[in-house]
């Protein structure tokens, strides 16, 4: 057995989502390596999405980018949530300004026996972009790894491009159980191999991603969503119990204690709920991510005054992750993402406070 090392020398975003007092405060940011980065911008021109997303070393390096530049405290690694399903050789383009189109969308039952007959046969390009990654930054900065949460996917899929309501998989749900439970079963097979191929690459925490699962009520959440998320994260959580697990949902308030109940070891809370009232759901149990509001990037000092209150709110919990509520703007100047890294970072630890 190894001997547990002190706080100080544990990376503060891992002490912070296994509730232990971190060196610094720890922050990252959803989206950091991408468009607001004019090295990133310089890197991938004239290289579609999914193709970056596919060539390790461009992977990599793109995953590193924002460490490099803004001193964050962990590495998300560049893919996007329909990787799994090019590696399905699914046939899905990340169109400019539009999204994840299909160019067969899963909206019938034939149309899902066919789309769920394909699997992943080779992870590779995954594998070696995570080592890339961590061979660059050692212990010091953890590799975040990620997938897309079944509905997410599934809302994509039986659209074959995104909406704003859902309404084609909410409607799938009722209409043809059978289909859904196929579709739903599939598509959390491919995250779950994703997010264990990350890991075992060296990837040290994980985010599920289910970005439009608060367009559900409780109940079809219970119901038609929750089983499929709890197999992922159980599945990640019998075999690498040690990798924390965040859960994030944008719009999620009324389904936060369903969504952690669902395996999440860390919960991940976008900027419309206070992190104290957010605690306050969960029972005080989980350690939080979150929930500077992107949209105060654009506000100059304004910024700093919510960044306090976002501080002081996470101090209910018990582990404070700082990340926005939502991802990186593409229209962010870098600049301020490094400053408000530094000012986060130059502020004091919750253990210091209590002494």
């Amino acid at each position: 057995m190894g001997v547990d090392k002190p706080n100080d020398q544990i990376p503060p975003l891992l002490a912070a989502a296994s509730g232990k007092p971190p060196s610094r405060i720890p922050v990252w940011f959803m989206r950091q390596a991408g468009r607001s980065l004019p090295e990133y911008r310089q890197v991938r021109a004239g290289i579609p999405m999914l193709t970056a997303c596919l060539t390790p070393d461009l992977a990599a390096e793109i995953t590193c980018q924002p460490v490099r530049r803004h001193d964050v405290d962990g590495a998300v690694f560049f893919s996007d949530i329909v990787t799994p399903m090019k590696l399905a050789d699914i046939e899905v383009s990340i169109e400019p300004g539009v999204g994840p189109v299909f160019a067969e969308p899963a909206n019938s039952p034939a149309a899902i026996r066919h789309l769920t007959s394909h699997e992943i046969t080779d992870m590779e390009p995954i594998r070696t972009a995570v080592k890339h990654v961590v061979g660059e930054l050692g212990e010091a900065t953890p590799v975040i790894g990620f997938a897309g949460a079944p509905f997410t996917l599934a809302a994509y899929l039986v659209e074959g491009r995104p909406s704003r309501d859902h309404l084609a998989a909410r409607a799938l749900m009722h209409t043809d159980p059978d289909s859904w439970d196929k579709l739903m079963t599939w598509t959390s097979a491919l995250s779950t191999a994703f997010l264990l191929t990350q890991i075992e690459a060296g990837a040290r925490v994980v985010q599920l991603f289910d970005s439009w699962v608060g367009s559900l009520s409780a109940e079809d959440y219970r119901d038609y969503v929750a089983p499929y998320s709890t197999r992922i994260l159980t599945t990640v959580a019998e075999r690498h119990p040690d990798i924390a697990r965040i859960h994030f949902g944008t719009n999620t308030t009324h389904l936060l204690p369903a969504m952690a109940a669902a395996g999440a070891s860390v919960m991940g809370i976008d900027h419309r709920l206070r992190l104290d009232q957010a605690n306050a759901l969960l029972g005080g149990t989980y350690p939080l991510q979150g929930n500077i509001d992107p949209a105060l990037l654009f506000a100059g000092k304004a910024l700093y005054a919510h960044t306090d209150q976002v501080l002081r709110a996470g101090r209910a919990a018990p582990g404070h992750i700082v990340n926005l509520g939502h991802g990186v703007p593409p229209t962010t100047d870098p600049q301020v993402l490094t400053d408000l890294v530094a000012y986060i970072h130059a502020q004091s630890p919750r253990d210091e406070e209590a002494q």
